[in-house]
C-alpha cells in the first residue's frame, strides 16, 4: 500500500521542503529567536524526520525522541497568533517551490495549518525588538 509519503517522493521531497523552510527561518526575526541552537541543523532534522514519519515513512523520529508530544515540546517558547502565521508563510514559500500535484499540496498545506493553529500557546506577540 502506497502512502503519502511514497506518493510524493520520499524523503527527498520532504528534506526540500524542509530545507527551504529552514532557509527562511534563519534570517526571520520573529521565528529565529525561537530556535536557541546556534545552528539550525538539529532542528531542520528533527521536523524532517517528524514530516516523514507523519506521512507513512521512517519512524527515525519516534525510535530516536519517543512519542511527538509536539506540544510539550513546545511549551516553553511563545508561539504566537502572529508567529503560526509567519511558520506557515515560510512553508507556503517551501512549497510552492515543491514539485506536489495540487490535491498533494492542499493535504500538506491542510496538515500544516492544523499544526500552526494547535501549536498556539500565547496570545501575545514576542517583542524581539
Amino acid at each position: 500500500m502506497s502512502t503519502f509519503y511514497d506518493e510524493i517522493g520520499g524523503s527527498a521531497t520532504i528534506r526540500r521542503i524542509v530545507a527551504k523552510f529552514y532557509e527562511g527561518v534563519a534570517t526571520d526575526p520573529l521565528l529565529r529567536p525561537m530556535y536557541p541552537e546556534e545552528e539550525l541543523g538539529p532542528a531542520e532534522e528533527r521536523l524532517a524526520t517528524f514530516i516523514e514519519q507523519y506521512w507513512g515513512g521512517p519512524t527515525t523520529y519516534s525510535d530516536t525522541r519517543g512519542h511527538p508530544r509536539l506540544r510539550m515540546r513546545h511549551a516553553p517558547y511563545p508561539v504566537s497568533p502572529g508567529g503560526a502565521q509567519r511558520w506557515l508563510e515560510l512553508f507556503r514559500v517551501a512549497l510552492d517551490e515543491a514539485d506536489l500535484t495540487p490535491e498533494q499540496d492542499a493535504q500538506f498545506w491542510d496538515y500544516l495549518t492544523h499544526a500552526a493553529r494547535f501549536m498556539i500557546n500565547t496570545d501575545e506577540e514576542p517583542n524581539y525588538g
